[in-house]
């Protein structure tokens, strides 16, 4: 498998288990956010469904228990009237060939660096993440990393929009990577966000990065002593800051 001019070992069935988030992790920022604030901006009268909405849906972002039901509220905006999921497929490819350049700079090369070191060595890698799958590899394309595999949050239709079915999130993420046939141990876990506790528990070794400053210390009191926890280069976030190679 080539990548970039290099040539990866296939990983085998036994090999390491190395999960990687993607936003906040491999990519500077919400990449979600991104696309469906596109998707509400490309008509007047999507904007305007989300001032309306905004005031009750927004705030619930901000908290664990209420962020699907908010978040869900603006993808349906950003969607209503589309009835299937390759609909939505379409839309993804379209945003991301259209903003290539302002996408390209938020892969953090000290992130795609310990993902190309953990394939060189052959690990299982892949990519769980709450974002939609097809909009993970369409930007991991950006460094010819496409074929990693990504297990995601999936999409269908819904109340005349194509909205979140099942969301890659929490203990779901654990869920869904097994039912992707991910089985075994996590040897290696890294990302950002409080809601991967889960993940993050059920790794032999985690490692945070790029966290919120003000969900260090909570990561300290529920990971083990000397859990890493770094910055890849991910300005306005928390973190040992880890210097390129």
């Amino acid at each position: 498998m080539s990548v970039k001019g290099r040539q990866y070992p296939k990983s085998q069935a036994g090999a390491p288990l190395v999960v990687f988030d993607f936003d906040h992790t491999l990519y500077d920022g919400d990449s979600g956010s991104h696309l469906f604030k596109w998707l509400i901006r490309r008509a007047w009268w999507r904007t305007l469904l989300a001032l309306l909405a905004a005031p009750l849906f927004a705030p619930m972002i901000a908290f664990l228990p209420t962020r699907r039901r908010g978040i869900g509220a603006f993808v349906w905006i950003g969607t209503v009237g589309f009835h299937r999921r390759r609909d939505l497929d379409e839309l993804i490819a379209r945003y991301v060939a259209k903003h290539r350049d302002a996408i390209r700079p938020r892969l953090l090369p000290i992130a795609l660096d310990v993902l190309h070191r953990h394939r060189e060595a052959g690990d299982r890698v892949v990519v769980a993440t709450g974002a939609p799958p097809e909009l993970a590899r369409a930007i991991l394309s950006f460094v010819a990393h496409e074929d990693v595999p990504v297990v995601g949050t999936e999409v269908g239709p819904r109340l005349g929009a194509v909205v979140a079915t099942r969301h890659c999130h929490h203990e779901m993420k654990l869920t869904m990577l097994r039912e992707a046939g991910f089985h075994g141990d996590v040897a290696t876990a890294y990302t950002d966000s409080s809601a991967d506790l889960p993940l993050l528990r059920a790794a032999r070794a985690p490692v945070v990065v790029n966290p919120k400053a003000s969900r260090v210390a909570m990561f300290r009191a529920e990971l083990p002593p000397g859990t890493p926890i770094l910055n890849w280069g991910c300005p306005g976030r928390a973190g040992e800051p880890v210097t390129p190679r």
